[in-house]
């Protein structure tokens, strides 16, 4: 990787520990950034996360180009300038919703498994540069329900399978990057 820019970066941290403005900071200097927005659209029905999104958006260049949406081996398969996903806690959510995984859909499973693969699989082959932005979850409280722990597990194991392909990995804690990889 020595006089390579890394191709696949995965910015990892707990909850407000600033993992999205390290991974925005690592892009700023570009023009032209492809930002991924996996999150619920925000609403009326939840302004502290319309907050979030708010927040999210003034700190973005306004030359970057934002994308809502899950469908992240369509984005990583297409070509284009480099992608920053924020966040793929937010995609795994939205995912096991899509999957029917929280209501227990007859091949609930078998889809959420495809659905990580595929994205896996997205990350591996991209020829883009992409920074992907994940919460750190195993070093948390453990949760007290059985969908949490559940989800907990699910974005363990889909942070290690990223973390594996990455060039770089970096964690934060309490705004403090540590690069793994």
């Amino acid at each position: 990787m020595i006089g390579r820019r890394p191709r696949r970066v995965l910015v990892l941290g707990g909850a407000r520990s600033g993992k999205s403005s390290f991974a925005e900071q690592r892009l700023l200097g570009l023009r032209e950034v492809e930002y991924v927005a996996c999150g619920a659209v925000p609403d009326d029905a939840d302004p502290e996360w319309a907050d979030r999104v708010a927040a999210h958006r003034v700190r973005r260049p306004a030359s970057w180009r934002t994308v809502e949406t899950v469908d992240l081996p369509a984005v990583l398969g297409a070509p284009g300038p480099p992608v920053l996903v924020d966040c793929l806690t937010t995609w795994l959510a939205r995912t096991m919703d899509d999957c029917g995984t929280w209501t227990g859909d007859p091949g609930a499973d078998p889809r959420l498994a495809a659905a990580v693969d595929a994205l896996v699989e997205a990350w591996i082959n991209t020829r883009r540069r992409v920074t992907a932005v994940s919460n750190e979850v195993g070093c948390g409280v453990v949760p007290a329900t059985p969908a949490g722990r559940r989800f907990r597990d699910e974005l363990g194991v889909l942070n290690a399978r990223v973390a594996a392909r990455a060039d770089r990995v970096f964690l934060l804690t309490a705004g403090l990057p540590q690069r793994l990889r």
